[in-house]
């Protein structure tokens, strides 16, 4: 896994490897060696500086483009200059590089001398990581040219105007390439990250993390994460698992399908899947691989009979629980069981996760079952009672907090899924436009269900998880496009998606 900094994880790591005794400089050099090394270059190259450190690993970086022999431009937004900042400016101003300042006079609708349209790459160096809240108005003049450009745009560290830590901007670069520096920040890659930026690569400068590190799951951890399946085993070795789900009014018959065949595609032993008798016959043409138990029904809605539960998830390693099930008094004394009685893995989604925010904390913390939550935005609103627009500014911290307060893992859907026990975090950033969709989210309960049956590691097993369904998203949408893909897609992908390709 690659180890991503909060961006005051990375000030701090940041600070401590200067005062360990390497000069800022270097390290600014260090950084603009990386960016240098990192793109394929088309010149003329304009730089566009800010007025901090981000500023100054562009006139390093210009330094080292004039060295080489390209055409390279400064533009500047500010005369203040960090210190190594101003180090390396007045070496590009003494090498004759030339210097050409933003007028904000101008009239906004004539961009005049700060055209950026002759240029074959733009490099922004404008705000870094710290950077939140938002961009000033000769800044935001600054954007627009640069995402009018037309030219191959590069970011430095992060793209300006994009919250490091949360992926979250009013107004940013669009960019064809972001070189993050030292380490990859949570701003890569959630929330509006995906869509600001084309490619994202990292360049380590030899900054060691002060704090511990979030980790960002790549495909070279799944298979050992998955591990080799041996020949003397069966079924039982990789774990019982049962589903529950769908109502009347939520019949869902297909979703229940792609939930169960998500899990049997995703490497269960054995899937049973618990439904109101009144669905039986619906969900039985669409499953041909695993077990159905029809439960007790009063005009197809699940009603709480404590022995068929029992018989149910009897010798199951993981039980996954809500997906269209409806909202009852029923349903809540199924739910209220399962965390009193249930000492496996127990995964709440959907409806399950409107039922748990009406109970008593204390009954989640108090569960023997090791309790895994895959709330949306909006359901983990639900469940914390803090606002949408408060979790999407700190969504890591929000999330670790109600972790480690209910004792639970907290898998927070988005463009990018966070994974946290409350002590641990683990990005995973596959996933695609193409799954918000129906019965998406059904997808992933079943995955869970199964890689949580086999692995170890409960916090692994759900990034695990996580990943495969969504570079499962990824294969389907290459197949069949964004607009024209279901649910359905993903589960016949997650053999390719297991297998890496």
């Amino acid at each position: 896994m690659i180890e991503v900094l909060s961006v005051d994880n990375m000030r701090k790591s940041d600070a401590a490897t200067i005062s360990g005794g390497v000069p800022g400089a270097e390290l600014m050099m260090r950084a603009a060696q990386g960016v240098y090394e990192s793109v394929d270059w088309k010149p003329p190259v304009a730089i566009v500086c800010g007025s901090g450190n981000n500023a100054g690993d562009g006139y390093a970086l210009a330094l080292l483009l004039h060295k080489e022999g390209m055409d390279c431009d400064i533009f500047l937004l500010s005369d203040r200059f960090s210190e190594d900042g101003r180090y390396y400016y007045e070496k590009c101003v003494s090498e004759g590089i030339p210097v050409i300042h933003f007028d904000e006079g101008e009239d906004p609708d004539d961009k005049g001398i700060c055209d950026l349209s002759s240029y074959g790459t733009v490099v922004d160096c404008i705000l870094g990581t710290g950077f939140s809240g938002h961009v000033r108005d000769d800044v935001s003049r600054a954007i627009d040219i640069i995402n009018d450009s037309g030219a191959y745009v590069v970011s430095v560290d992060i793209n300006s105007g994009l919250n490091g830590d949360t992926g979250m901007a009013d107004k940013c670069v669009i960019s064809d390439l972001t070189v993050s520096i030292g380490s990859f920040k949570p701003g890569h890659f959630l929330n509006m990250a995906k869509d600001v930026m084309k490619s994202c690569v990292n360049c380590d400068i030899g900054i060691e993390p002060a704090d511990g590190p979030y980790y960002l799951i790549e495909k070279e951890d799944i298979q050992k994460i998955l591990g080799i399946r041996k020949n003397f085993s069966n079924k039982g070795s990789y774990g019982y698992t049962a589903l529950i789900g769908g109502s009347k009014k939520y019949s869902g018959a297909i979703r229940l399908a792609y939930m169960a065949n998500a899990a049997m595609r995703s490497g269960a032993g054995v899937v049973k899947v618990g439904l109101p008798e009144y669905l039986s016959h619906d969900v039985i043409p669409h499953i041909l691989e695993s077990t159905i138990y029809p439960l007790t029904d009063r005009d197809g809605e699940l009603v709480y009979d404590e022995e068929q539960i029992d018989d149910l998830i009897r010798n199951t390693k993981t039980v996954a629980f809500g997906m269209g099930i409806g909202i009852s008094d029923d349903t809540e004394a199924v739910l209220q069981h399962l965390l009193k009685c249930y000492s496996g893995r127990l995964i709440i989604d959907a409806d399950g996760l409107t039922l748990l925010s009406h109970m008593d904390r204390d009954l989640i913390r108090s569960s023997p079952a090791t309790v895994i939550l895959t709330p949306h935005i909006k359901e983990f609103s639900r469940l914390t009672g803090m606002s949408i627009d408060d979790i999407l500014r700190a969504p890591i911290d929000m999330a670790k907090q109600y972790a480690s307060e209910t004792g639970t893992i907290v898998l927070l859907k988005g463009p990018a899924t966070i994974v946290t026990d409350g002590m641990q975090v683990i990005i995973s950033d596959t996933g695609c436009p193409g799954m918000a969709t129906a019965g998406s989210g059904d997808v992933l309960s079943g995955i869970l269900a199964a890689v949580c049956a086999y692995v170890a590691d409960p916090l692994e097993a759900v990034a695990t998880g996580a990943y495969i369904n969504g570079r499962a998203g990824e294969l389907a949408e290459e197949r069949y496009g964004a607009v024209s893909m279901v649910a359905g897609d993903t589960v016949s992908c997650i053999a390719d998606a297991i297998r890496c390709n």
